[in-house]
């Protein structure tokens, strides 16, 4: 942990006790986030606004989808574990979330695969129109949704590996099981979790670059528009999300 962590507290959801300063990355010893039954409590206070939103969202982007995804309602740190408890919501729910006020009665998180090459590189992809991100560049990743959970003997739970396996898979037809994976890490800011792990391919990255591109020439679904291999931790080099400048300087060492 890079500074003096400091409680945040924010009611009974949201984010809750436990975590470090925002934008400060932290080791994880695990995840422990419980998928409860029922209805996410957002859709009953703001469904009239979620669905208004929707309706401006699919009109701007025709291709977006509302499936379910995991959206979490609280999600606190013990003794190095993220605790989460969510519910299968409406990727709308989430959107309204995201992009119009982060009520404290949802949060986020999302698993991020920082893919590492032989050469040194950060491999990361550009997002297509058809998504929710046009234009962004960030590692290969996505919501974690039904697909998802497991039972285990106190009920339903993420599995943020096998989310991350499929999503990169998916994306670019990389398989994380060839790599040599790193322990995980985590940063937060306005109620948004990335939890991360890098993980060491041994081939070069012009080899995942190529691969990458046979993958996105043959895929059926349109969600990325191609990969590049990052070399230094320049904020402005491509069209980051937040978090991507924040686990860039951490790997490069370079300043912010």
């Amino acid at each position: 942990m890079s500074e003096v962590p400091q409680i945040h507290t924010h009611g009974n959801s949201g984010i809750g006790v436990g975590w470090p300063a925002e934008g400060t990355i932290f080791p994880v010893a695990g995840t422990d986030l419980r998928v409860l039954p029922g209805s996410h409590p957002i859709l009953a206070r703001h469904g009239p606004e979620i669905a208004a939103n929707w309706v401006r969202e699919h009109a701007a982007n025709p291709s977006l989808f509302d499936g379910e995804m995991v959206l979490q309602h609280r999600l606190t740190v013990d003794a190095g574990t993220i605790v989460g408890e969510g519910y299968l919501a409406p990727y709308a729910a989430f959107l309204w979330w995201r992009n119009v006020s982060r009520p404290p009665v949802a949060c986020h998180l999302a698993a991020i695969p920082v893919i590492e090459t032989a050469d040194g590189a950060v491999i990361a992809v550009r997002m297509g129109a058809r998504t929710a991100n046009p234009g962004k560049v960030y590692c290969a990743a996505g919501s974690i949704d039904a697909s998802d959970i497991v039972e285990d003997a106190r009920g339903r739970v993420c599995d943020v590996p096998g989310n991350m396996r499929r999503e990169v898979l998916e994306e670019t037809g990389i398989d994380l099981a060839e790599a040599q994976a790193g322990p995980f890490q985590a940063l937060h800011n306005g109620g948004a979790v990335t939890l991360f792990r890098r993980l060491r391919f041994a081939e070069t990255s012009a080899a995942i670059l190529e691969r990458i591109r046979l993958h996105v020439e043959t895929a059926e679904e349109e969600e990325i528009d191609g990969a590049v291999a990052i070399f230094d931790a320049d904020p402005e080099k491509h069209n980051y999300q937040p978090f991507m400048r924040v686990i860039l300087a951490h790997i490069f060492g370079q300043p912010r």
